[in-house]
């Protein structure tokens, strides 16, 4: 592979298995000869580390530019709150007030303010940590504790996984922002789902999600049953590939209660995670 590849893992709801397949596909890439990147953009609970055991060689902060109003200046004409469509600043009884976790660094404000009293001042919402696993070159972000805005630490987080063959996002569940920021221009998206109803449903939300942005997907179903077939049919039915099934096996769930991978600590499941990259690789090379 000589160009540059990006693949998300994501699901529709947390739980089903989305950390197990992208830390053991990047495990797989490494052993491929691949120069490969685990990219961590679950930042509000990150735990790829906790299998990767990565050494940590740089840590450095992210802040987002919120305003500053300086009273002396202000005439409080309240042109800052009508511009703000998330209600960061206000102007009330002639003081203005400002929301900074709200506010989501436009400089809207700014730029409106006629007597220029609106500056800009940088807050810290968390910070990343860069490092190596193994030949695995890995990425994570924290959101500090009581933040609400994820979306700005997960794009440095993505920003990180430059000049990396293949790089692995493990993403955010769900379908709201931060997922769409973390899966935003990869090349191919691999949802994981279990074969519940519960997990159907929201792999129903996820693929609508991903069709409406038009990335190439796939779907993998993580603790998979022979006899269990709702996966398989709702795959037909919504005419999505599917690309592997990873079976309901107690060693894998030891393996991860130890913190450990089901590359290396199952055995037989190296084979099941290098031929899923391989399938991977060509279908996002399609």
């Amino acid at each position: 592979m000589t160009k540059e590849l990006t693949i998300a893992v994501a699901s529709g709801k947390g739980g089903t298995g989305k950390t197990t397949v992208s830390v053991n596909l990047a495990c797989a890439a490494a052993a491929a000869g691949y120069k490969a990147a685990y990219l961590d953009s679950d930042v509000e609970e990150p735990n790829g580390h906790l299998f990767l055991k990565p050494c940590i060689v740089r840590r450095y902060p992210v802040n987002v530019p919120v305003p500053a109003v300086d009273t002396e200046k202000c005439i409080a004409c309240g042109a800052c709150g009508e511009i703000c469509q998330y209600s960061a600043i206000l102007c009330i009884n002639k003081s203005v007030l400002t929301f900074e976790k709200m506010c989501h660094g436009c400089g809207g404000c700014q730029l409106v303010c006629p007597t220029a009293a609106i500056t800009e001042k940088s807050r810290e919402i968390g910070f990343v940590e860069e490092g190596v696993a193994g030949e695995i070159s890995f990425v994570h972000g924290k959101l500090n504790i009581g933040e609400a805005m994820s979306t700005p630490l997960i794009k440095t987080v993505r920003s990180a996984g430059k000049n990396n063959l293949l790089n692995i996002v493990d993403a955010p569940p769900g379908t709201s922002c931060p997922v769409i920021t973390a899966i935003k221009g990869v090349d191919f998206v691999i949802l994981v789902t279990e074969p519940t109803p519960f997990g159907l449903n929201d792999l129903g939300l996820a693929l609508d999600m991903i069709k409406e942005l038009g990335i190439p997907h796939a779907v993998v179903v993580n603790r998979s049953d022979l006899d269990n077939n709702l996966a398989r049919d709702f795959c037909r039915e919504k005419e999505v590939k599917l690309l592997a099934e990873i079976p309901d096996d107690r060693r894998i769930a030891e393996a991860y209660s130890r913190g450990e991978l089901a590359f290396s600590a199952a055995s037989g499941y190296r084979g099941v995670f290098e031929d899923l990259l391989i399938a991977i690789v060509k279908e996002a090379r399609r």
